[in-house]
């Protein structure tokens, strides 16, 4: 029969928060992986892949679930960018100039390059974001004069990254969608007068599910981009090795989060039976006799990515059997799985 293993209780806001923090050192670890192991203009590739595909997904809906679709284009998409990252617990800043020029900010410290990871990102991969994303908001409404002005980036040592929306007076090109004029500096952000979501719409609950959501959100984009730039068997094996390293890493943050205790067999077991419950996904476990199983019904997060290949399923792999490292050296885990929306097991010995 399926069970549950003891633990100690963790509150779901808790265990939220660090699958938020895992799932975001996933992200950020993905792309030092590149950089280290493929170079600048890979890891540039991906990043650009990944957030023009984020930014196709997510803009134009996100513009009217946040009530914002009816605003000027420059001040929509400011204000888009300054709403959708705060949510998602990034350090962000909105500053309105006119209907036609509106300010993001992105002080430190830098959300996506949390702690010493800042020290090993390129300036152009910070560019392939821009480039993928903030450039193309203008294509996604339908308003070839909307583009963006970069004017810091906090990975060449400026104080964050900040820039302007502006709606030019011609159509601007492709190649003047991105510009950069580094001899400018943004207003001082006053919070009074920068946008909020409705409380009694967004309660604490909401918001830390979104949280969540938000850091899950990029290694849904990430895996199966990686796959289909580098094919399974190089896209696989980096994000294997990636998941790997940061769950070895992340162990000591998560298990507390997650109310797990024990660093045997048992004790990993519990671990990622409610790993699983604070993704959202469902696993029953059971005590085989000289060992666990956990059975995953499905992976929600790749459940309904259409192109998602069956290599993307290396990321969680590594990212479990660098958990169970992290638990105890001698904690063995392996999977048997099929497609990334099929039943996954688990067997820990």
């Amino acid at each position: 029969m399926g069970g549950t293993l003891e633990a100690a209780e963790a509150s779901p806001l808790r265990a939220w928060r660090g699958v938020a923090d895992l799932y975001h050192s996933m992200f950020t670890g993905l792309i030092l992986t590149l950089v280290s192991r493929r170079g600048t203009a890979d890891a540039a590739e991906f990043v650009f892949r990944v957030f023009r595909r984020q930014q196709q997904e997510r803009f134009v809906a996100g513009l009217a679930k946040l009530g914002l679709d009816h605003l000027p284009p420059a001040v929509a998409a400011a204000q888009y960018h300054y709403l959708s990252n705060w949510i998602g617990g990034v350090h962000v800043e909105y500053i309105y100039e006119t209907d036609r020029k509106a300010w993001i900010r992105y002080p430190p410290p830098r959300w996506i390059w949390r702690g010493t990871a800042i020290c090993g990102v390129p300036g152009e991969v910070s560019k392939a974001m821009l480039r993928g994303w903030h450039a193309n908001n203008g294509v996604a409404l339908g308003n070839l004069r909307l583009g963006f002005v970069c004017t810091k980036q906090s990975v060449d040592g400026q104080d964050g990254l900040e820039g302007y929306y502006y709606e030019a007076d011609d159509v601007l090109e492709p190649d003047q969608r991105l510009q950069f004029a580094r001899h400018l500096e943004a207003p001082l952000f006053d919070p009074a007068a920068a946008p909020a979501l409705p409380v009694e719409s967004w309660p604490k609950s909401r918001l830390e599910k979104a949280h969540r959501n938000y850091a899950m959100e990029y290694v849904r984009t990430a895996a199966p981009v990686a796959v289909q730039l580098f094919g399974p068997l190089d896209g696989g094996y980096l994000l294997h090795l990636t998941g790997k390293l940061i769950g070895m890493q992340c162990y000591d943050d998560l298990a507390p989060a997650l109310g797990t205790t024990g660093r045997d067999a048992a004790g990993f077991a519990a671990l990622l039976q409610a790993l699983l419950a604070a993704q959202g996904d469902d696993g029953e476990l059971y005590d085989i006799g000289g060992g666990y199983e956990v059975r995953q019904s499905g992976w929600r997060l790749m459940g309904d990515v259409a192109d998602a290949h069956p290599a993307c399923v290396r990321v969680l792999a590594g990212l479990i059997e660098g958990l169970a490292a992290g638990c105890g050296r001698r904690i063995s885990v392996s999977l048997a799985s099929g497609p990334p929306a099929a039943p996954l097991l688990w067997t820990v010995r």
